[in-house]
């Protein structure tokens, strides 16, 4: 792989939310995540830059066969002609105050070998000599990936129009897979949220997921993982199929955007340092099982390793933040998602739900149960989604008329899966509960856990309709899912004012105080124990007291590694160390209050947590 340009990416959001954002930033050099999740967004979004580029639109509706993966490859291949196109014209521009290729240079990091090159060319009096050296940067730049994302656990099996079940390979993953693998592009696909057998194995089909005789791969893969352990499992699973994982992408478990996959406990911090300390090791035992599987395929195998990059996303906020994970933990590049969302340069976010984020603070960002996944999911609260849903309810008709049905998964009442979050299925359970004779604080309880529920796949689509005028069958109604970091950034901001805060050159933060990146998830795992233990009070078995113990023991083992790493971080100032170390204490005291709160409650039995 050649060096990126940059040393961030904006990371998938949700699914509208960069749908297009490779149209924005590719041509600058920056790397950026399409969510191939939402086949019919993906459709409105090829008919509108269709029309906008001047390009001939041709539906592919969903009478036709194989609709989905044809959706994203017509789409994908769209939104590389236009980056294409783009960056031609970027090239061809003068060397000129607000032109293109001025802003390509000044966006760069300030160590950056090119934006030295460029200062030198900016300095020259020789029109000969200068003229050359510009001949030389425009030969020297190159456009971001346009990368993809598939979450792995969405992955709803489909059926044709007369209702028989359609074979494996037309499931919604190995649809979506199949749609880039099609694809002209030359770029990496983000696996996130687990294992999926089938998924993975699916891969093998594709030849341009494997590298060719010089070592290239023009499709890489790229891990999203959240300890060093799934990368080895993960690993291992393509390394025997004769896959080489480019990238594995850590983010933190709670201090990022959508979906919340906690871990056990295990800390940024110490996740990282397990990398920064295992890498080679992990490269190693992967080569001699990938080189095995390629000599068993009759493939062409490698006298040494290809590049494995290691990626960190999940609440940065600042550039000393950035910096010192990619130099202590030798990191080749971060994540910034949240940040962007108040960048309508590179997201699509609709006027009221900008307003929404500009104004949000600590509060107002929570870990919510709306999604019909059963995870965790980062939402701001009173979002338009929200309200609808509020107000469904009121009216005595919760739940979604479920115009996609994406996430799809509960039996309980049909044989055909259904959606948590889905009129029909929230009408059974409601009636269901009607029956069951229920006290009134019980039943509130349980009715409140059925309706809470809110149609994401549809309502995180939104937001480029609204922004682009493209109409809808189905109305929507915009469901948003920052990280907490967001609530330290109020001010709307152009690309290049985000990416100077990203490179130090200014800064975006407001004046709420704002944690260490570290601190701030640590708080985050001491209130996700409590509340994971109070749930489980009334049904407290001896599994649960082992996995509460664990639990809290990694994350002292996590506040032991935090009280060694901060007086590392020589960049920062004295009072940063003083604050970053009382706010580790007082996390400490808080994880201690949690034990000591439900001790009474356990008897003997939480004596294990004790």
């Amino acid at each position: 792989m050649t060096k990126p340009i940059h040393t961030f990416h904006v990371p998938v959001m949700g699914t509208a939310f960069s749908i297009d954002t490779p149209v924005k930033v590719a041509r600058y050099g920056i790397h950026s995540v399409i969510s191939l999740v939402d086949d019919t967004l993906i459709e409105h979004m090829r008919k509108f830059y269709a029309e906008k580029e001047g390009e001939k639109y041709t539906p592919i509706t969903k009478y036709d066969e194989d609709y989905r993966a044809k959706r994203i490859t017509a789409y994908l291949d769209l939104v590389n002609r236009i980056v294409q196109r783009q960056f031609a014209e970027l090239k061809a521009s003068a060397f000129e105050p607000g032109t293109e290729i001025t802003k390509y240079f000044e966006m760069l990091p300030e160590n950056s070998v090119l934006k030295a090159a460029w200062r030198h060319m900016l300095s020259q009096t020789d029109p000969k000599l200068k003229a050359d050296l510009q001949k030389s940067l425009r030969e020297s730049i190159k456009p971001g990936d346009i990368n993809v994302n598939i979450m792995t656990k969405l992955d709803r099996n489909n059926y044709d129009p007369k209702g028989a079940l359609l074979p494996a390979e037309y499931s919604d993953a190995l649809s979506a897979l199949r749609g880039y693998a099609q694809s002209n592009l030359q770029s990496a696909i983000v696996f996130s949220a687990g294992i999926n057998r089938r998924l993975y194995s699916y891969v093998e089909q594709f030849k341009d997921f494997y590298a060719d005789a010089t070592g290239n791969i023009k499709k890489r893969i790229v891990l999203k993982v959240s300890d060093f352990r799934s990368s080895i499992v993960q690993g291992k699973f393509f390394a025997k199929k004769g896959l080489w994982i480019s990238e594995y992408r850590i983010e933190s478990g709670l201090n990022c955007g959508g979906h919340a996959f906690a871990t056990d406990g295990f800390l940024m911090g110490p996740i990282l340092e397990e990398f920064r300390v295992k890498r080679q090791e992990l490269v190693d035992e992967l080569y001699k099982i990938y080189n095995e599987a390629l000599k068993l395929k009759n493939k062409t195998s490698f006298t040494k390793p290809h590049e494995v990059r290691i990626t960190a996303q999940g609440g940065i906020g600042t550039f000393l933040e950035d910096r010192f994970l990619r130099e202590h933990y030798g990191l080749n590049a971060t994540g910034w998602a949240t940040p962007f969302l108040l960048c309508p340069e590179v997201t699509n976010v609709d006027p009221i739900t900008l307003e929404k984020l500009c104004k949000a603070g600590e509060k107002d960002l929570y870990l919510s149960g709306v999604s019909p996944l059963g995870v965790p999911f980062n939402s701001l609260r009173d979002s338009l989604s929200d309200i609808e849903k509020d107000q469904k309810v009121m009216r005595g008709r919760p739940g979604s008329a479920c115009p996609k049905g994406h996430l799809v998964s509960n039996t309980e009442f049909t044989e055909t899966p259904i959606c948590t979050a889905s009129r029909q299925y929230q009408k059974l359970k409601i009636d269901q509960l009607n029956t069951m004779n229920l006290n009134e604080v019980e039943y509130k309880k349980r009715f409140e856990s059925v309706v809470v529920k809110a149609c994401i796949c549809h309502d995180l689509g939104q937001p480029a309709l609204t922004q682009n005028a493209i109409e809808s069958r189905v109305p929507g109604f915009t469901a948003v899912c920052p990280g907490p970091n967001l609530a330290y950034f109020s001010k709307v901001a152009t690309l290049k004012e985000m990416t100077d805060h990203i490179y130090g050159r200014i800064s975006l933060l407001n004046d709420t105080p704002r944690p260490n990146m570290f601190i701030k998830e640590l708080g985050m795992y001491v209130d996700y124990l409590r509340n994971d233990i109070s749930k489980s009070l009334e049904s407290m078995n001896e599994q649960k007291i082992k996995y509460f113990t664990e639990f809290k023991n990694n994350l002292l083992d996590g506040i032991a590694y935090y009280r060694k790493l901060y007086p590392q971080m020589a960049e920062e100032t004295l009072e940063y160390h003083t604050k970053a170390l009382n706010d580790l204490e007082a996390c400490n005291q808080r994880l201690m209050a949690v034990v000591e709160e439900f001790s009474p409650a356990f008897s003997s039995a939480i004596s294990a947590l004790v």
